[in-house]
């Protein structure tokens, strides 16, 4: 109930202070399970993407942000459940999280990359999208956040008001023909970077090679060397 209460809510509000263009609409499923990679270049992703869809999407976050009264609220009501970290992995428990979204016949957002990009550029996708568009047989759909991040940049607490926002949807990415190699490693690095491929090409981003570090002085610096290797990254 809160999700919709907030989406009637901060839906007119969004659409008043920012002009927000949806592109590829058509492509998410009006029934049916889903899974939806995104690229992460703001806080403020996790807001716009589903204020924008018309059904309902479920993100997972760390469990503190629901241990706090001042937050826990806000992120129940855009749909994200609390994942601890503590005692075995997270990562495990939240893909198990996520197929149980998808198996109720939702749809599931993740960001592949882990994080967010501190710089804009787009970095190497973790494998759990793979594994579970594997493990469940979902259609994965790229999307591509644009301009958020000029609209709340990292370590800004108020956004820019009046920017223009496009969120950018794939057509539905079938891995099906994958399903007998689904627990081969290179399979799964195969799908997770025909993924990121396609995030590429709808983002415009410039895309990194290496996985991208939470806070890493060493991603934000300008003095590193930028390795960017389209061969590695596959379009389905």
């Amino acid at each position: 109930m809160a999700y919709w209460v907030m989406k009637q809510l901060l839906g007119p509000v969004l659409r008043f202070f920012y002009r927000v263009r949806v592109e590829g609409m058509e492509f998410v499923p009006a029934a049916g399970p889903a899974i939806l990679a995104s690229n992460h270049v703001s806080f403020c992703d996790s807001i716009f993407l589903p204020l924008a869809l018309r059904r309902r999407i479920t993100f997972v976050a760390k469990a503190e942000y629901f241990e706090d009264p001042k937050t826990a609220w806000f992120f129940r009501a855009v749909g994200q459940i609390p994942i601890k970290r503590e005692g075995g992995s997270a990562s495990q428990r939240a893909l198990e999280a996520a197929a149980d979204v998808l198996a109720a016949g939702g749809l599931f957002g993740i960001y592949p990359e882990g994080t967010r990009s501190p710089d804009g550029r787009l970095y190497k996708g973790h494998t759990g999208v793979a594994r579970l568009a594997l493990q469940c047989g979902a259609p994965v759909l790229a999307v591509a956040m644009i301009g958020t991040r000029e609209a709340q940049p990292i370590g800004q607490v108020m956004p820019n008001l009046f920017r223009p926002i496009t969120i950018r949807i794939s057509r539905p990415l079938d891995f099906s023909r994958y399903a007998d190699r689904a627990d081969e490693p290179m399979t799964l690095r195969r799908i997770t970077d025909e993924v990121m491929f396609e995030l590429r090409e709808l983002s415009g981003q410039e895309y990194v090679d290496r996985y991208c570090k939470r806070g890493s002085e060493e991603a934000l610096s300008p003095a590193e060397p930028t390795r960017v290797r389209t061969a590695t990254l596959v379009p389905a």
